[in-house]
């Protein structure tokens, strides 16, 4: 009986993948994006874009932190103006330069109106010298406003005294190794470390903030100064007045000024130099020609009388 053959049928092809689903499509996206509609329905507003502010935050080499539009970014959520101050305990424990522990409760306390603590990244670099001899310079209208001066830093008391006595400074820095007041007011940079942004802030009496502000040397001093012609009162509650330059003494000579300068060199007055014997000699017989001369002409006038 013949055999038949049967062919085996061809191996199946396996089946082709169905191509993945995009990141963000199906079913998933698609509620999570009707959800964020009802929300926004709900709240009126539209999520806000989340901004990488690392990218967008330079420091410059003097201390100051820039932001990509070229505006000082201020350290904000801290304190701000028109907030009162609870001051027990604020900002923790400092010393001043001379190594005396202190408070602002304490500082506040011993002023007249209130305090200006400006703040400065490192003492005895450029930038942080023009801003202290700024407020050295207007120490006398800051101060006729009972507001009392203070430097903050994080520098060592050794450091700041040595930019105290270097400068002349006369009102004392604050330091503040661990910045816990620096942080307390809003004045450290961000990040993990302890350094100190470029600002200024005017704190009264009753722990009420009058100013705050992150700013170059020059605008730190401004901002009080403008303080004080607006706001600024006295201790007696009149209104402050920025003390104007004693007026020129008419009577004072040039010759008095020097005098008074200590730093001014004097024309040094010659000596009597005593003459030579040939010198005496010459003098004798030019006053006794001068005396004959005279007699001569005495003579003369009364030979020609009538």
């Amino acid at each position: 009986m013949p055999v038949e053959l049967r062919k085996r049928p061809p191996p199946k092809e396996p089946a082709t993948p169905a191509p993945a689903a995009k990141r963000g499509s199906g079913a998933g996206a698609a509620a999570k994006k009707l959800a964020d509609k009802a929300k926004a329905a709900v709240t009126g507003k539209k999520a806000a874009p989340v901004t990488d502010v690392a990218a967008t935050t330079t420091t410059k080499s003097n201390g100051d932190v820039v932001n990509g539009t070229g505006g000082h970014k201020p350290n904000a959520g801290k304190i701000s103006v028109g907030e009162t101050l609870n001051l027990d305990g604020f900002g923790g424990t400092i010393q001043t330069n001379d190594g005396a522990d202190t408070t602002l409760k304490e500082l506040l306390d011993k002023s007249g109106a209130g305090v200006v603590i400006f703040t400065y990244p490192r003492a005895s670099t450029p930038g942080c010298t023009t801003q202290a001899c700024l407020f050295r310079d207007n120490y006398a209208p800051i101060t006729g406003a009972s507001l009392s001066i203070y430097g903050l830093s994080t520098d060592s008391p050794k450091a700041n005294t040595t930019f105290v006595t270097k400068q002349k400074l006369q009102y004392p820095l604050l330091c503040d190794p661990n910045a816990t007041l620096t942080s307390a007011i809003g004045m450290k940079k961000p990040g993990p470390g302890k350094s100190t942004t470029r600002g200024v802030v005017v704190i009264d009496k009753q722990g009420v903030v009058r100013v705050w502000a992150q700013a170059g040397p020059a605008k730190t001093l401004e901002v009080v100064l403008d303080y004080i012609k607006t706001e600024g009162k006295s201790e007696t509650g009149a209104p402050a007045t920025v003390a104007a330059p004693p007026a020129e003494d008419g009577t004072a000579t040039e010759a008095a000024t020097k005098l008074a300068d200590p730093d001014t060199k004097m024309d040094e007055v010659p000596l009597i130099k005593t003459p030579t014997p040939e010198e005496a000699e010459a003098a004798t017989t030019a006053a006794e020609v001068g005396d004959v001369a005279a007699k001569l002409d005495e003579g003369a006038s009364g030979l020609l009388k009538p």
